[in-house]
């Protein structure tokens, strides 16, 4: 049964995907993805209802829309890249592994809408990467990073990558954490059911960059990373 409800939620799901790449690659012809973005926050939530996932989102409060962050958060499961759009209330671009833009339609439609590559094996493309990003923030547009670099593997937050701190720090970012929970239950890596339930996102408070800048990398990367486990924990009670 199981199987059977899971097969019938990717094929709805993936039914709705080409919809909604239609929908959003035709209208970047046209606009700008700030112009676009409160659609495709609508858009990217109703992917998730249609394959049994519905959120329940927290902290909205934490967010100052004249300003613009550095937001970091958990990656949980490969459905985060809808949830992350549909619940964050601004415009925003997001570092992706370079990997991402060959794949087909997601590659195409990322590469549009302005996300950066960021090239793991390649220090001097990478270092490059983190340039054109510091870029981005100081030009006023947020810019999310799931510091894990992957998806979990158990559920638990794995360890943070270095490189998302040396950006803050480079930039001069506030940044603001959030924390996913349910949707490595929902459809984790290792597997392919989808168990339909409600999943969350909680938003934190903003971590000013004036509160660590002198920080070592290391400091703030523990910092951050202790922030998004406790609001994992609260989320995780929701």
């Amino acid at each position: 049964m199981k199987s059977i409800r899971s097969a019938f939620l990717w094929s709805l799901g993936g039914i709705y995907f080409f919809g909604l790449f239609f929908i959003v690659a035709s209208a970047l012809l046209f606009f700008s993805p700030r112009t676009i973005y409160p659609a495709v926050r609508i858009l990217t939530r109703l992917q998730l209802l249609v394959m049994g996932l519905r959120l329940k989102i927290r902290g909205y409060q934490n967010f100052d829309p004249r300003r613009s962050y550095l937001i970091m958060g958990n990656h949980e499961s490969l459905f985060d890249l809808f949830a992350i759009p549909a619940a964050i209330p601004m415009h925003i671009v997001a570092i992706e592994a370079a990997y991402h833009f060959s794949l087909p339609l997601w590659g195409y439609l990322i590469k549009k809408w302005g996300v950066i590559p960021i090239h793991r094996r390649d220090l001097s493309k990478a270092i490059a990467s983190l340039d054109q990003a510091a870029s981005v923030l100081q030009s006023g547009i947020s810019i999310v990073v799931l510091p894990e670099g992957h998806r979990t593997l158990t559920g638990k937050i794995g360890e943070f990558k270095k490189g998302p701190f040396h950006l803050a720090l480079a930039a001069r970012a506030d940044i603001l954490p959030f924390a996913l929970s349910g949707f490595f239950e929902y459809c984790s890596k290792q597997g392919w059911h989808l168990i339909p339930q409600t999943a969350r996102v909680i938003f934190g408070e903003p971590i000013p960059y004036d509160t660590f800048k002198d920080d070592p990398v290391e400091e703030l990367q523990r910092k951050v990373r202790e922030r998004i486990i406790s609001l994992k924990q609260t989320a995780d009670r929701l």
